[in-house]
């Protein structure tokens, strides 16, 4: 029933959206006389602003044609491997590089957003990396005929992936995916898995969320997870592939986050309107742009959403050494040889500070040498993996992270 309101509420916008296009068109017509003076700029500012803020968005492209490798421009190419029911490995392959560059797998988040959420990341990393990303499917598009997909499974893909792409990778995982990245490679030291990475980065992760808990964190302590299960978790309609799926519906998720920040988001589109309005197109784009993305969500299966909630933020099972995988404990001990470098945000209200940080602290048997921890001053979420800071100054210390635990 909500899943339905809610596509009834989709649609009508997406018509009120049309014809707010159509205005604003009219509007700005240069051979309209009201697109000159009066209030035909206000009112077409106003239009252009409801029409992008309630239009219909689906999966969004990375678009990332060329990079610059060398002072020399590569052309990119995105392939598709190792297809999974969830999700796929995706393949930034660019032509004429030479081969030798650090081989990295960029762990997507699975809450919400698409992978190109990390659009940025990707970018910065590629003139100097073979870049990997993990790009998940929006579980309302998977049948049911595919299975369930949990935790369990999740950390299942990674470990694949990784051994599709061989030894001797790098792993950069954001927010979500930190623990079961954290958890894959702590099963594939204990095996000795050959294609266990060199080196791994975890940003902004809840690792141990008991540490400096924010208000994401207290939501999902505060109710046991029957309560979740019985007031977020709603069926997919049958008219999508993945009808009868049992999700956690990404509009949800996004209106949670929009709650979280509603001021904030309000000033943003005070600021596009003032920006239509003076004509200032280029700073206007600039938010249309992060919005065209930050609305663009999916569905994630309720299996995986329950497991998370429960075992990450409920239980804390990671940090206290209690996470179980298939029956198998997993053991934060176990990593001996696989480099950490852990990235926090200082204005991070996400993942609080220490909850990555708390990634070192458990490796109990990997040598000093071989942890790392940066805090970006001054930065929030979204910051630590996209935008100038991340560009000029977070990105560089990966960088050189990577650099060194390469051979």
């Amino acid at each position: 029933m909500l899943y339905s309101t809610y596509e009834i509420q989709r649609n009508f916008l997406a018509g009120a959206s049309a014809l707010a296009n159509v205005g604003m068109e009219l509007l700005t017509n240069p051979s309209n006389p009201f697109s000159y003076f009066g209030g035909g700029p206000i009112l077409s500012s106003a239009l252009e602003v409801f029409a992008h803020a309630s239009a219909p968005r689906g999966k969004p492209s990375f678009g990332l044609e060329t990079t610059s490798v060398d002072g020399k421009e590569a052309r990119i190419i995105e392939q598709i491997e190792a297809v999974k029911p969830f999700g796929q490995l995706r393949h930034f392959v660019r032509e004429g590089v030479p081969e030798g560059q650090p081989r990295l797998l960029i762990v997507a988040p699975m809450s919400g957003h698409y992978a190109t959420l990390l659009r940025g990341t990707v970018e910065r990393m590629l003139p100097d990396h073979d870049v990997w990303i993990t790009d998940w499917r929006d579980a309302r598009d998977v049948s049911l005929s595919s299975g369930n997909f949990d935790l369990d499974d999740y950390i299942d893909y990674l470990v694949a992936w990784l051994e599709h792409i061989g030894p001797g990778a790098h792993m950069l995982a954001v927010c979500q995916p930190s623990v079961p990245t954290y958890a894959a490679i702590c099963l594939m030291s204990a095996s000795k898995n050959p294609a266990r990475p060199r080196s791994v980065t975890l940003m902004g992760g809840p690792i141990d969320t008991r540490e400096a808990p924010t208000v994401v964190n207290e939501l999902a302590t505060k109710r046991p997870i029957s309560w979740f299960e019985h007031n977020v978790v709603t069926t997919v309609p049958a008219y999508y592939k993945g009808g009868g799926r049992k999700v956690y519906p990404g509009f949800m998720q996004l209106a949670g986050f929009m709650s979280m920040n509603l001021g904030s988001h309000m000033m943003s589109h005070w600021a596009m309107f003032k920006h239509l309005v003076e004509g200032d197109d280029e700073s206007a784009e600039s938010t249309k742009k992060f919005y065209e993305e930050y609305r663009s969500v999916c569905d994630m299966t309720a299996e995986f959403y329950l497991q998370t909630v429960e075992e990450v933020f409920q239980k804390h099972s990671l940090p206290k050494g209690e996470l179980m995988h298939r029956g198998t404990l997993v053991d934060p001990g176990a990593i001996k040889d696989i480099a950490l470098l852990t990235i926090e945000g200082e204005n991070d209200d996400i993942s609080g500070l220490g909850q990555t940080k708390a990634a070192l602290k458990i490796a109990t048997n990997l040598p000093d040498k071989m942890k790392k921890y940066y805090m970006a001053p001054s930065v929030g979420h979204y910051g630590i993996f996209n935008g100038g800071k991340w560009r000029r100054d977070i990105a560089p210390i990966v960088e050189e992270w990577i650099r060194q635990h390469n051979d």
